[in-house]
């Protein structure tokens, strides 16, 4: 075992914490053009706070995004301004937001070096401001980012299907 598979807080530049505080700028949340990836888990979430089915929620709010793989996957729409589409003076669904919102700003990439973090810093107000969050915090984000895994386009469609079915079994 290496010394980093035995302590692998002694090899990351987070290892005493990072500070961020929310400002409430709503920069992660708009202002250029990007894309919320929305998980089974995500979709399932907002939907139920919207008291929507899968198809309509999909229909009204969400987009196709091409994917690493060459599918695509589900995502929020932004506004014309590039906010996303459920920030309306604050985040419509802030309870059920999805894991990559949650998440800000200990995405991988984020804190992959101490350069990435600076370099995100310069646009987020929040970040090395606020209170400290712990290298455990840390981590639980970064590691709740990565396996947060976008529902592709059969996969909603097999949601949709299913739920049409389950609904057509009701009545």
């Amino acid at each position: 075992m290496t010394e980093k598979q035995k302590n692998p807080q002694k090899e990351v530049f987070y290892s005493k914490g990072l500070h961020f505080e929310c400002q409430r700028c709503s920069f992660c949340c708009g202002h250029s053009p990007g894309f919320v990836y929305l998980s089974l888990r995500d979709l399932k979430a907002l939907c139920l706070a919207k008291k929507m089915t899968v198809k309509a929620f999909v229909e009204e709010y969400c987009r196709w995004a091409d994917w690493y793989t060459g599918s695509q996957v589900l995502a929020l729409k932004e506004q014309k301004n590039y906010d996303c589409i459920l920030w309306n003076k604050g985040c419509s669904c802030y309870e059920a937001r999805p894991v990559q919102c949650s998440t800000w700003p200990f995405w991988s990439w984020m804190v992959e070096t101490k350069e990435s973090w600076e370099e995100c810093a310069k646009e987020c107000p929040g970040m090395n401001k606020g209170r400290l969050w712990s290298f455990e915090e840390i981590e639980s984000n970064r590691l709740a980012y990565e396996k947060n895994t976008p529902l592709h386009r059969e996969e909603v469609f097999k949601l949709i299907e299913d739920e049409e079915k389950n609904s057509q079994k009701e009545n």
